[in-house]
């Protein structure tokens, strides 16, 4: 039984593009249209997920997808530190950011560590991963991270060294204990070759 998990990042937000952890706020327009016109290079799906934040809705919702959320896909809980630059936070508590960064257990924000992210998306991802045919999932660029991880078996500490873009895709495709693995891979509308 072959499994395939297409993951999908978020459109480009104000929050993104400023690099601050999400506040909830829209995606933008030009994002939008721009998921819409790469609705149909998506591949027809037995299961759709959404992260149930604003971002990752309005995604879904561009690409024409109707997704289900999952609590088990929300983005990392940085409490405190939400709505604020990395910069920001940096400045005010270097020692914090330095130790939430090197440490996958520290959670010096008050929200959620790597480690418990990693262990939530593990959940769900096991029973994503075994289910047979195509899921599809707009979700936050850490939860891409987490199953990234996971699925190579890589140490938590490999966490902070996957990047996501906006408004990309993850696939995995295989089954339990053995996956294959592309990353990174643009979404555009059928005709354009410009992004991929």
């Amino acid at each position: 039984m072959t499994s395939r998990v297409t993951l999908i990042s978020p459109a480009i937000t104000p929050s993104l593009r400023r690099a601050r952890f999400d506040d909830g706020d829209s995606i933008e327009d030009s994002a939008a249209v721009r998921a819409g016109s790469a609705a149909l290079s998506l591949p027809a799906a037995a299961r759709v997920f959404a992260s149930p934040s604003v971002r990752c809705r309005e995604t879904a919702s561009a690409l024409g997808l109707d997704a289900s959320e999952h609590r088990e896909l929300a983005g990392l809980d940085v409490a405190r530190w939400r709505g604020r630059t990395l910069d920001e936070v940096g400045a005010a508590e270097p020692e914090a950011v330095a130790h939430w960064l090197a440490d996958p257990g520290a959670a010096p924000h008050g929200g959620e560590s790597v480690r418990e992210l990693c262990e939530r998306v593990t959940r769900w991802w096991e029973t994503a991963g075994a289910a047979e045919g195509r899921t599809v999932a707009v979700v936050e660029p850490e939860v891409v991270r987490a199953v990234v991880v996971h699925v190579l078996g890589a140490p938590e500490a490999a966490f902070w060294r996957v990047d996501v873009p906006p408004l990309t895709a993850t696939e995995c495709t295989g089954r339990s204990g053995r996956w294959n693995l592309r990353v990174g891979h643009v979404l555009a509308s059928p005709g354009d070759v410009s992004d991929r």
